[in-house]
């Protein structure tokens, strides 16, 4: 069946139009969306001072496999070795510590004692720019070689003293320093890991200008990391 429909008018056409535009009200656009970027985490590294010792000895204290020293041995160490030795903090708050000194016997050798970083800190590798930064910067002061004694189940730091070996093309050798027969019931062998030699690295080449604290800057959502030593 077919059927017929005569066009309107323009009048009747018009008469339409208004009564659709009154019975219906005009869709409200939505708002487009909006993102908040994340906030830029500042970390930056200075050298310890004893009054840091307390902060950091916390930090060890809640950091699982590191050996917890006395607060006073912290305090000591910043008095002492402070030049061998650099935080990271975020904020004014202390994220990370790393401890390290240079062997009397060998003084172009740096020993890296313990590094540990909060898992809260939110910047994203910032255990492995700690250690690269006090290692660089003790290779500025003369160091050809970097040593580290880490058990063979801490893969954390083993990746960080692997990376850093690598990037300046360097050796890694390893062997037993202490016996776990030395340390007491329940402790690992201590492996030495000794990177080097090491290029010698001056502030003529680096552009430094010496100062004690550098800032590393990085945007990072949501990063959890830790490393130990």
């Amino acid at each position: 069946m077919t059927s017929s429909i005569a066009p309107r008018t323009d009048a009747e056409n018009a008469t339409r139009t208004d009564a659709q535009n009154t019975d219906r009200a005009p869709a409200e656009k939505s708002a487009p969306a909006t993102t908040t970027p994340e906030p830029t985490r500042r970390a930056v590294f200075r050298e310890p001072r004893p009054e840091d010792g307390f902060a950091v000895w916390e930090l060890v204290k809640n950091t699982p496999g590191l050996d917890t020293n006395s607060p006073y041995s912290y305090v000591l160490w910043f008095r002492d070795y402070a030049d061998c030795s650099l935080l990271a903090t975020v904020n004014g708050e202390i994220v990370g510590f790393l401890t390290g000194y240079r062997r009397p016997d060998e003084p172009d050798t740096y020993f890296v004692w313990q590094t540990a970083v909060s898992p809260r800190h939110g910047v994203p590798f910032l255990g492995v720019r700690l250690f690269e930064a006090a290692a660089e910067r003790q290779r500025e002061r003369g160091a050809r070689h970097v040593e580290a004694t880490v058990s063979a189940d801490n893969k954390a730091i083993l990746m960080v003293l692997k990376q850093y070996a690598r990037k300046r093309s360097a050796e890694v050798t390893e062997r037993v320093l202490f016996p776990a027969a030395w340390l007491g019931e329940g402790h690992h062998d201590e492996v030495l890991h000794r990177i080097g030699p090491l290029t010698p690295l001056t502030t003529e080449t680096t552009g430094t200008t010496g100062t004690s604290d550098t800032t590393d800057t990085t945007t990072h959502p949501s990063h959890r990391s830790k490393e130990q030593a």
